[in-house]
């Protein structure tokens, strides 16, 4: 039996007819607010949470229901604690009907940030998640489409168990909708909130943008404490293009992926060549060595500070437009001295982000997402192929796999005791990154058999697999996911190769 029932809705459609129908079954409601006001204005007799509870509305409406009558009431099972609440004189409440703030609707319409915390409903979630919980004996409607089909059972007097279930799980759903909706307000709406601000310093004009016609400009974040790209300490060179700082952050960023000493050498925002080792200078010889003609023009980044051999041998090699390190040997420096219009940086590998997710403008708008994170443990590796990789494979594919995710898609990367190989980047088609990063191997003599491979999304067909093959891949790893999982692995194992699911992709358009 239904004898007491909360009513507290934003959305009052249909609101009328059931208030009445509840009435007319002798049902006893409670309300609050808006609602209290609404159910009086149309007849109905009701009482208003402050009265039922003893204790008025506090800030401006934050805190009404959050009251241990109104939960103790909800959350009791009548099997178990109907004694305890008769002993702290609160009635059982049998019915929960609750629609929450219209938080989505409030900030498609264009709030201010302060309207859209307010509506962010506390009150609601709490009751609607309390009789969720409590299915079996009390019912739950947070949807004005469940009113209906309610109504009908409460005449036939058949509210039965799997319709109280049915209307838990629906809150479920919309609190999962709800709350993915705040946090990602909350998330990128900080950019919104700093344009607006003095998070940002005056703006830097910069050389040029990606075309020399095109103008522009540097933001830097006010808050930093520790030197990043934006903000770095730039000791000599020519001022810096748009381009020039794209590069440098994509070279960082992915340097600083690696304990060990590393190198990345960037070239138009991909990685072409990837070392690591126990030094800097052999780091770097390894970079180079993945593929020396592009190279020439590119960006430079080592996390450790660069010795004067290692800027000589630099110098030495090639050209290079740009180098970041974490600080420099008064050697290093006179070294680089000698080709003034080389921009040096330092930077620190100190991983602070205040505002985290990336901006990109479309037509019409804006697009945010949040960063790419995701970070692969040994333990959470899923081997699908017949041969498991050895130790050195396993630990040349997650050299490999912190390099794909790097690298504009279809991302191939090959490599060899902590070498990049061969990559393949920004192809239509997966093979032929595959047969790209074959062919750079081949152009510098680079072997690569019993090198691994890595992509950083699933392959949809077994050619990628045949091709790997082919030039001696012993062992890959990728996101799976694909529609022909089973024969990418079919094909793995015919060719004897090892393969680890990831269940992760490192896309990066």
């Amino acid at each position: 039996m239904i004898k007491t029932a909360l009513i507290s809705v934003s959305d009052k459609s249909g609101l009328d007819a059931l208030a009445k129908e509840l009435i007319a079954s002798d049902v006893k409601i409670i309300s609050s607010g808006g609602t209290f006001k609404y159910l009086k204005s149309i007849g109905c007799e009701v009482l208003e949470v402050s009265d039922y509870t003893g204790h008025p509305e506090m800030m401006n409406g934050r805190v009404k229901t959050l009251h241990p009558k109104i939960h103790a009431g909800i959350l009791a099972n009548r099997d178990l604690h109907l004694e305890e609440l008769e002993s702290m004189g609160y009635p059982p409440i049998d019915l929960v009907v609750v629609n929450l703030y219209p938080f989505i609707n409030t900030v498609q319409g264009g709030a201010t940030f302060e309207e859209a915390i307010e509506n962010i409903d506390i009150g609601g979630p709490t009751m609607i998640r309390a009789a969720a919980k409590n299915f079996k004996d009390v019912v739950v409607l947070s949807d004005p489409s469940q009113y209906e089909d309610f109504l009908l059972k409460l005449k036939n007097n058949s509210v039965d168990l799997d319709f109280r279930k049915l209307c838990a799980a629906r809150v479920y759903e919309n609190m999962a909708q709800y709350d993915g909706a705040i946090s990602n307000y909350l998330n990128s709406s900080s950019y919104f909130r700093l344009l607006n601000s003095d998070g940002l310093s005056p703006a830097t004009k910069l050389r040029y943008g990606e075309n020399p016609h095109q103008e522009a400009l540097l933001y830097k974040f006010n808050s930093m404490g520790s030197l990043q790209i934006a903000n770095c300490d730039i000791i000599q060179g020519k001022p810096l293009s748009y381009n020039n700082m794209v590069d440098a952050d994509a070279a960082w960023e992915c340097v600083k992926e690696f304990d060990g000493p590393s190198c990345v050498i960037v070239k138009h925002a991909n990685p072409c060549g990837v070392g690591s080792s126990d030094n800097i200078h052999e780091a770097y010889l390894k970079a180079f060595q993945t593929d020396p003609t592009s190279a020439f023009g590119g960006v430079i980044a080592v996390n450790d500070q660069l010795t004067q051999q290692v800027a000589k041998t630099i110098i030495e090699n090639q050209f290079l437009e740009i180098i970041v390190a974490t600080d420099y040997e008064d050697g290093a420096l006179e070294a680089f001295g000698l080709k003034p219009n080389v921009r040096v940086l330092k930077a620190s590998l100190k991983k602070e982000d205040p505002y985290p997710g990336t901006l990109k403008k479309i037509s019409g708008g804006i697009l945010w997402q949040s960063n790419d994170d995701g970070v692969l443990k040994k333990q959470e590796i899923k081997v699908v192929t017949k041969r498991v990789p050895t130790e050195d494979e396993l630990n040349d594919l997650l050299f490999a796999w912190k390099v794909a995710k790097f690298v504009k898609s279809n991302a191939i990367v090959f490599a060899k005791n902590d070498q990049t190989i061969g990559i393949g980047a920004g192809q239509m088609s997966r093979v032929i990154s595959t047969e790209i990063a074959a062919l750079k191997a081949d152009q510098e003599n680079l072997d690569a058999k019993n090198s691994v491979m890595a992509s950083d999304a699933f392959f949809p067909f077994r050619d990628g697999i045949d091709q790997a093959a082919k030039v001696g891949i012993t062992s890959i790893i990728q996101p799976g996911g694909s529609m022909r999982d089973d024969e990418v692995i079919e094909a793995a194992n015919e060719h004897n190769l090892a393969m680890i699911f990831t269940g992760m992709r490192h896309f990066r358009h």
